[in-house]
């Protein structure tokens, strides 16, 4: 029997699948309430965006869970949406919201804590219970939601944005 993390940390990975589907559904959600709310506008980024992660993550239930290359596959669903991203930039970003930012941020974490894991658990053959797996189980979830919340309420909540103008030293505001 081990600590109470680690105990804690194994009922999540019971329930995987079912976080995984409330993410998604989170993600669903995202679009519509972006889709109603976009309509007669002539900004409609985060509706794009919305819609970019939505089938990111609807696509991503697909991969089975068991198989030995999850997180390797997860990591390359990441990547690959965050070119997505970049490319949605470039061809239709006309204004950038504030989740553009946290999409791109949260997908970066997410994507080196998959490729950590995929690394720990397959390439290494570990399977034994460390505070890796604890940042993974906690950090995937909390940055899912965080990415689902500014792409509803498009406020930089972390102050993510800010701290990206003053290292670039940009005084213009990010469309809000």
């Amino acid at each position: 029997m081990g600590s109470f993390l680690e105990d804690f940390f194994w009922s999540l990975a019971e329930i995987s699948e079912l976080l995984g589907i409330l993410i998604t559904w989170l993600f669903v959600f995202t679009f519509l309430y972006n889709l109603s709310a976009a309509i007669n506008k002539p900004d409609n980024s985060r509706t794009q965006l919305s819609f970019i992660m939505m089938v990111s993550y609807t696509l991503s239930l697909y991969i089975n869970i068991y198989t030995p290359l999850r997180y390797l596959q997860l990591f390359a669903f990441d990547v690959v949406t965050i070119a997505v991203i970049f490319i949605w930039r470039l061809c239709l970003g006309k204004v950038i919201p504030v989740g553009f930012y946290y999409l791109i941020a949260g997908l970066c974490i997410n994507a080196a804590l998959f490729m950590a894991m995929h690394i720990d658990r397959t390439v290494s053959s570990n399977y034994e219970f460390w505070w890796l797996w604890m940042l993974y189980g906690f950090s995937t979830l909390i940055v899912d939601f965080i990415m689902a919340v500014v792409l509803i309420a498009n406020k930089d909540i972390l102050g993510l944005v800010k701290l990206k103008n003053v290292m670039l030293n940009r005084k213009t505001p990010v469309a809000g």
